[in-house]
């Protein structure tokens, strides 16, 4: 597949969070002002060759703490049989959709079917209920927009991050004062860990998922706001828009 090298020359926006000036947000131009968009459905080869119709859901959602899970828990005990292909018909227990990882960490509760895997929210392509509704994708999505939602309030955090990647860490300046970095970048395969360069196909990189009208930062902005608050955003969207209007060759990225 015509996916790009990891490692290109990238534009980066450093600027003190203006709600928390304890804060600098380092943001990655190239990538927030790409044409990237996820093609689910629409050419998406899934993580993995043999469960290509579950996208990247093939593995289940690593919870980021407490508070992720009982927040996605309160949803999830408004799914109907009708939106939910492997609902258990009953009232919604916790073994029902949680599990362990091999470190003991909680996630969503992986299922196969059809020699597929994917995550138990997952439903798979040929789900059509009797009574109506239903269809293939995250069933928590499929709340949301029922609802009139936006789906970052029902699904878990890694799930509406994805492929904004969010990390933190202590910079030591000379006079002995520190900060938090914030990054707000691109979740490319070493994302995932040692196992992202074994994944079969990925997105964020892909020349495929680089077709989007808008750049990143517009069509992703609910998610954005929610990892870096309204004030950041509107001074991350002022960097992206005179960096598009520079045209130099960081502003693209070679995906697209």
């Amino acid at each position: 597949m015509p996916e790009v090298s990891l490692d290109f020359p990238r534009a980066y926006v450093e600027f003190v969070n203006p709600d928390d000036d304890s804060e600098v947000l380092r943001c990655d131009l190239t990538w927030l002002t790409s044409s990237y968009r996820c093609i689910f459905g629409q050419g998406c080869q899934g993580i993995y060759a043999d469960s290509p119709d579950t996208g990247c859901c093939t593995l289940g959602a690593h919870f980021a703490d407490k508070a992720d899970e009982k927040r996605v828990e309160k949803y999830v005990e408004q799914l109907t049989p009708a939106q939910w292909q492997f609902h258990p018909g009953r009232k919604v227990k916790k073994k029902d959709w949680i599990e362990l990882d091999e470190d003991g960490e909680r996630k969503t509760r992986a299922h196969e079917v059809g020699g597929q895997r994917g995550c138990v929210f997952h439903n798979r392509s040929d789900f059509a209920p009797p009574t109506g509704g239903g269809g293939a994708g995250c069933a928590l999505h499929l709340l949301a927009l029922e609802q009139g939602r936006n789906p970052l309030e029902t699904k878990p955090d890694v799930c509406w991050q994805l492929p904004i990647r969010r990390t933190f860490r202590t910079v030591e300046r000379q006079d002995g004062t520190s900060y938090t970095e914030v990054s707000i970048g691109e979740y490319d395969r070493r994302g995932w860990g040692p196992g992202g360069h074994d994944l079969d196909w990925y997105c964020s990189g892909n020349t495929e998922a680089h077709v989007a009208v808008e750049p990143v930062y517009v069509t992703h902005e609910p998610e954005l706001v929610e990892l870096m608050g309204r004030a950041a955003y509107d001074e991350l969207a002022r960097h992206c828009e005179a960096h598009l209007r520079s045209r130099s060759a960081l502003a693209i990225h070679p995906a697209g």
